[in-house]
């Protein structure tokens, strides 16, 4: 299966439900301390992976911030993921999620922090951080790699695993297993939905948590 029919297949399922599927398969893909900035927003593709080193003002030239490569470096469809060890510093901002909507870039995660809050309302990029702070990253992140895998939570992102990302969290799935995590996850959907009905009609919750295992 193509990454555009896999996104096309997890855009209306839930990362939720997704982390169901994840714990059948014993697959360990959750990220549960990054947020999503912009509610109402969704990220799903294939991961272009990022690691900085920050330091205090001045520790490194500006022209080791490297956002603008960053960007250049994620294709049309793709996520971009920071490791910047989860420090409090802006590594992305307004314009840099401007710049990414404007490509075709799916979203961004960033394991530390972005600022402009408020234009990041407008533009409705989807992006996950840690931290939403003033704080410029200039001189004080440097872009160590680009395209090597990282490990953010204890969960390993590799190049091309498959991320999908809402306001519940996010899901970092294997390329490898993405087909089947699809498969199950859909059809613990189709549970959800067959549930929703059901209560609707007078099946209690705990006779719907007997019939239906993964609701």
């Amino acid at each position: 299966m193509d990454v555009d029919a896999l996104r096309r297949g997890f855009a209306d399922i839930a990362t939720s439900t997704i982390a169901n599927a994840l714990d059948d398969l014993g697959l360990h893909g959750v990220i549960v301390g990054l947020r999503a900035v912009v509610p109402g927003t969704k990220a799903i593709g294939p991961a272009v992976t990022v690691r900085e080193r920050t330091g205090v003002r001045g520790s490194f030239p500006v022209e080791d911030f490297k956002v603008g490569h960053m960007i250049e470096a994620a294709p049309a469809g793709s996520v971009i993921v920071v490791d910047n060890g989860g420090h409090p510093v802006s590594t992305w901002g307004g314009m840099a999620s401007r710049a990414a909507q404007v490509k075709g870039i799916a979203g961004l995660l960033v394991e530390g922090g972005v600022r402009d809050w408020e234009e990041q309302q407008q533009f409705r990029f989807p992006l996950f951080a840690r931290h939403v702070v003033p704080t410029p990253g200039k001189t004080r992140i440097r872009v160590e790699a680009i395209g090597e895998p990282i490990t953010i939570e204890g969960v390993l992102i590799r190049p091309d695993d498959l991320i999908v990302a809402d306001g519940s969290g996010i899901c970092v799935l294997p390329v490898e297993h993405a087909e089947r995590i699809l498969q199950l996850s859909a059809q613990f959907a189709a549970d959800d939905r067959q549930a929703e009905d059901e209560i609707a009609k007078g099946l209690s919750f705990r006779e719907a948590l007997s019939k239906f295992a993964k609701i």
